[in-house]
């Protein structure tokens, strides 16, 4: 209600009923007798005058009281505060991201490691924070929920932010002892990039359906394309490393949000995208690629 009700009375002069008072009696002059006396009770030698005292007006106590005005209650203006700054989203990603995702898991909302990206999993995992500090349950961080999530938590260590792999890194392949090669294990589903038998690096990875399968044997990198796009499914597939025909190493933001409840077109999904940016920069065309079980 934007305005005050309006209330209406009547004014204390206008009673109700004034206007209706009988006017003064005149007392026309009676034949009597020459003899006749007044009477005690009668005003015989004043009615043929006008009565020197006006009749009296109404008093004030006798009108109707006005009814009491009403105070109507005001409406609470409505906050005017802006509501807290959004900090990260779904569909953010970068540093930001893994040090919320690192801080989630220190205090249990978040069960894998940190991959930079904001997917449905990390959303979800904010949604259950905010819900149990009473803050609006909105799976987004504003301001408010990462003041309060930086008060519970410490600061994630460099482990905690860059984990090797969710999962063990299989025991490379003999084909993977020699040289520069990109060690891609299928039953672990890992990816150990190593150099002359030594891991430099190693992260999940997932594969293609039962449909659309990764090839399996030994391959060489014949093409790098840093911001690529599928020509034939119309999505990006950044940091591609080609090794056999279409499929590629790349990163995956679906896998990232997702994990392994999908699965590629035949490429080898990479859902932590530092660490294959990284790869991508460090990975030369001629390098092999050994796909195996």
């Amino acid at each position: 209600m934007a305005a005050l009700a309006t209330v209406t009375a009547c004014e204390p002069g206008a009673a109700e009923g004034a206007q209706d008072a009988p006017p003064p009696v005149r007392v026309t002059q009676a034949a009597a007798s020459p003899t006749a006396s007044p009477s005690p009770t009668a005003s015989a030698t004043d009615d043929a005058k006008p009565p020197t005292t006006p009749p009296p007006s109404p008093s004030a106590s006798t009108a109707a009281p006005a009814p009491a005005p009403t105070t109507a209650r005001p409406t609470p203006e409505p906050s005017t505060a802006p509501p807290p700054r959004v900090l990260m989203r779904t569909g953010s990603e970068g540093g930001q991201v893994r040090e919320l995702q690192a801080r989630l898991r220190q205090i249990g909302h978040f069960g894998r490691n940190p991959t930079g990206y904001y997917g449905s999993v990390t959303a979800d995992a904010v949604r259950s924070f905010q819900a149990k500090r009473s803050l609006p349950v909105t799976g987004s961080t504003d301001a408010v929920t990462w003041q309060r999530l930086l008060a519970m938590t410490r600061v994630p260590t460099a482990a905690e932010l860059d984990p090797p792999t969710e999962r063990p890194v299989a025991a490379p392949d003999e084909r993977c002892l020699k040289g520069r090669v990109l060690c891609i294990s299928k039953k672990s589903r890992t990816l150990a990039w190593m150099i002359d038998g030594r891991v430099v690096s190693a992260m999940d990875v997932r594969f293609g359906s039962e449909y659309t399968p990764t090839r399996e044997g030994v391959f060489p990198v014949f093409w790098k394309s840093r911001d690529h796009v599928s020509t034939l499914y119309d999505t990006p597939m950044p940091y591609a490393l080609f090794f056999s025909g279409g499929q590629a190493v790349h990163y995956s933001a679906d896998f990232a949000a997702n994990g392994y409840g999908g699965a590629s077109h035949g490429c080898v999904n990479v859902r932590d995208k530092k660490k294959v940016a990284a790869l991508f920069d460090q990975v030369k065309n001629g390098d092999k690629v050994v796909v195996y079980w």
